[in-house]
């Protein structure tokens, strides 16, 4: 080679490496693992990290710290399967088919899990899913059956079933920790449905928590004697009042009711093994002799069947934080809690005594809204905030959008993904929502309805015909139905207009009411 090829060469390398220079540096493209911690009926009132004082969940609450709470998370059905459905497909209820407990669920749909899957992740399900059939897109399940038990739970293991011995919430935990730990592809992305049944009814404490809050009497929230004065028909005609619908054996955990009556919950308890059940008794027994001791009745019954309610409630949820606890842990030791997202959810939110209610179902707040908190160091900000209105809808699009997976068009939720980087400013101004499982249990009449910022909605129908509407800005507790006040007409007519359009945009109708009241009818008829 001669000098000046010598020259040109040694200037073509020194340009070369100049032009590398000046290059942003390679991104880590790993996907994100995705770790989806769902809990049943948990009311975000029963998280410290939402300011109630009611108790303490300072895992959950690390979650919020370190990433971010939603305010106005909410859901599109409040009821266990369809809002399980609505989560997976990422479609609303009438869309998925699934709008009550009682319709089957379709599996050969598309679901975010199989959309993972098909792109290289490691997908798992462990825990309650509460839809029938096998479970798809999952290259390991382990759900329990239907509700499952509190205690001696059968887990359906990849299609097989199987008892295992030990407390629900613990034993979940457990397996999801082992499928983390000794189960999964380690050079795959992961994503891991760990799904809690607590703290669904009848609220079954662990052994461990038998006793917790034994000492503190709580205070019912100041609309729990609520007489329903200005408002519908629904509100009055429910049935899931704590003083007087709720059970003396399934829900206060009596074997004998104060008058002597035999209530059944010893076959409850048969369930539980010698020493399940010597503990049981030896933290329950003395409780519920001193109760009957006591001849309470009126407003003391009432407020003593509210502790009751409320502590067993309250205990189950501190497994929940401790299994939280544990799998964050997890991932701290093992190097994967930068590049996981973790979120803290439940199905739908809980009345915990508001309106003297228990159980959900309804529009109003406490079971419309639900809670959501968000952990992802590489994208969100430690403490952030946001109160914008978002859905269980919005779930599958946000998981495809992290992993760099095409969200198919006909998923009718938004992902949210921009929103929790402070960079979505056209967001929704409104959210839908139905409910159709009447007559059934508690007796929560059919209705659907549109929800801003600050006003509610809401049509209730079948055997009645009556709207009703809310100022949730100056009635948060929605005490009073402003629908047909002269003072608000113009909001009322714009609240119409939203709901006409959000109930078109989402392909609903009242001839989809109809069809599905047809259905839940024929199968409550044992007709096919």
């Amino acid at each position: 080679m001669n000098k000046i090829a010598i020259y040109y060469y040694i200037l073509f390398c020194a340009v070369l490496l100049a032009s590398c220079a000046d290059e942003e540096p390679v991104q880590d493209e790993t996907p994100p693992n995705i770790l989806f911690v769902m809990s049943d009926d948990h009311a975000f009132q029963a998280i410290s990290a939402y300011g109630q004082n009611l108790n303490h969940t300072p895992n959950i609450d690390r979650i919020a710290k370190e990433g971010a709470i939603f305010t106005r998370a909410t859901v599109t059905n409040s009821i266990c399967a369809p809002s399980r459905a609505v989560m997976l497909t990422g479609k609303h209820s009438f869309i998925n088919g699934k709008v009550d407990n009682v319709q089957p669920f379709d599996w050969e749909q598309d679901n975010f899990p199989k959309l993972l899957q098909a792109n290289g992740y490691q997908t798992a399900l462990v825990g309650k899913i509460h839809l029938d059939g096998l479970p798809t897109g999952f290259d390991h399940s382990m759900v329990l059956k239907g509700q499952g038990h509190y205690y001696n739970p059968d887990f359906q293991v990849n299609g097989e079933m199987q008892r295992f011995e030990g407390y629900v919430t613990d034993l979940t935990t457990e397996f999801a920790l082992d499928w983390l730990d000794n189960k999964r592809d380690k050079s795959k992305p992961f994503c891991l449905l760990y799904h809690q049944k607590a703290p669904h009814r009848n609220w079954k404490p662990s052994p461990r928590y038998l006793t917790l809050f034994d000492d503190t009497t709580f205070t019912p929230p100041a609309n729990y004697f609520d007489d329903y004065t200005n408002r519908g028909t629904a509100a009055k005609e429910q049935e899931m009042k704590i003083d007087g619908h709720a059970g003396w054996g399934h829900d206060f955990k009596m074997v004998i009711d104060p008058d002597g009556n035999p209530t059944g919950f010893d076959k409850e308890l048969a369930r539980l093994n010698d020493v399940q059940r010597a503990e049981w008794e030896a933290a329950y027994n003395p409780k519920n002799d001193a109760m009957k001791a006591a001849k309470l009745s009126g407003k003391d019954l009432a407020i003593w069947k509210y502790n009751r309610y409320i502590k067993d409630y309250l205990r189950t949820i501190q497994s929940v934080d401790d299994g939280v606890g544990d799998v964050l842990d997890y991932l701290d030791a093992n190097g994967l809690a930068e590049n996981t997202i973790v979120v803290y959810t439940s199905d739908q939110g809980f009345y915990l005594g508001e309106h003297g209610w228990f159980d959900k179902r309804f529009m109003y707040e406490e079971s419309f809204r639900t809670p959501l908190l968000i952990r992802y160091p590489k994208e969100i900000k430690p403490g952030t905030k946001i109160d914008k209105l978002v859905q269980n809808l919005d779930f599958a699009p946000t998981f495809l959008d992290y992993a760099g997976i095409e969200v198919p068009q006909d998923m009718q939720g938004k992902s949210f993904r921009k929103l929790m980087k402070g960079e979505d400013d056209t967001w929704r101004d409104a959210v839908y929502y139905t409910y159709y499982e009447y007559p059934s249990v508690h007796m929560v009449k059919r209705h659907y309805g549109v929800s801003t910022e600050r006003y509610k909605l809401m049509h209730f129908y079948y055997d009645i015909d009556e709207w009703e509407m809310y100022d949730l800005e100056k009635d948060p507790s929605e005490m009073n139905n402003i629908y047909g006040d002269p003072a608000y007409a113009d909001v009322q007519a714009m609240m119409h207009e939203r709901l006409k359009e959000l109930r078109m945009e989402y392909g609903d109708s009242d001839e989809n009411d109809e069809k599905f009241l047809k259905a839940y009818l024929d199968h409550r008829n044992g007709k096919k």
